[in-house]
């Protein structure tokens, strides 16, 4: 399992660097975050013994019992599906980013619960809604400069960037206007800003585009496996 993973990081690594090398862009202001959800925790021990070191969780309970194991001193711990407010004590506790801040009520309760946990700051991405999808969550692009500006007066929400879950197409190149929207956006409302998006079968697309953050599950950990229900 170790070997295998260990090539497939490379793997992935070597593509990051095509194609930001493809654009002119350094391949270091890229982030990779392996998508471990569903993924046990002996697999993610496998992953970090082969370099990884920044894991990305969809379900907060999966996540906290990931985060029990494994620990928090060299890992980041990256929340990537969607946060129910029930949750995001508990979220606030464990994660070092969240990717998919969608409202500014679920805002006012994370920057409560950082104040109230004594957290003096955590990284969140406001996840952005460019398609529409039922299934999917997300602020709309016209709603981003109120949350922007409430977000702009928390003493503890640290607002690093903007993520997208774009819809899924098997031809990426339909899949790029959505990458550059989300860039085109971040360009004006937050010049510095992280962009979180493409995954492992549209993420040198992204990259192509300005992604700073590409989450990669498949093509490290390969399929996906079914765990119990937490």
């Amino acid at each position: 399992m170790q070997n295998d993973l260990r090539g497939n990081l490379a793997a992935v690594n070597e593509r990051i660097e095509r194609a930001a090398r493809k654009v002119g862009r350094n391949a270091n202001e890229i982030k990779l975050v392996a998508v471990s959800k569903t993924h046990p925790a002996e697999v993610l021990q496998s992953a970090i013994d082969a370099g990884a070191s920044v894991f990305g969780e969809n379900k907060v309970q999966e996540a906290d019992g990931k985060v029990n194991v494994l620990g928090r001193e060299k890992i980041e711990w990256h929340l990537i599906g969607h946060l129910q407010s029930n949750k995001a004590r508990q979220a606030a506790q464990i994660f070092d980013v969240i990717h998919t801040l969608d409202s500014i009520k679920l805002a006012e309760r994370l920057e409560r619960i950082c104040l109230e946990e004594n957290r003096a700051s955590l990284s969140v991405l406001v996840q952005v809604d460019l398609a529409s999808e039922a299934t999917k969550n997300g602020i709309k692009e016209a709603d981003l400069p109120k949350m922007i500006e409430f977000l702009d007066t928390c003493q503890h929400l640290k607002f690093d960037g903007l993520m997208i879950i774009p819809p899924y197409f098997d031809d990426v190149e339909l899949v790029r206007p959505y990458f550059k929207r989300l860039r085109e956006i971040r360009d004006a409302l937050l010049p510095n800003g992280a962009l979180s998006m493409g995954m492992s079968h549209d993420f040198e697309t992204a990259i192509e585009e300005g992604a700073t953050i590409v989450r990669v599950g498949t093509a490290i950990f390969g399929a996906r496996e079914k765990i119990a229900a937490n």
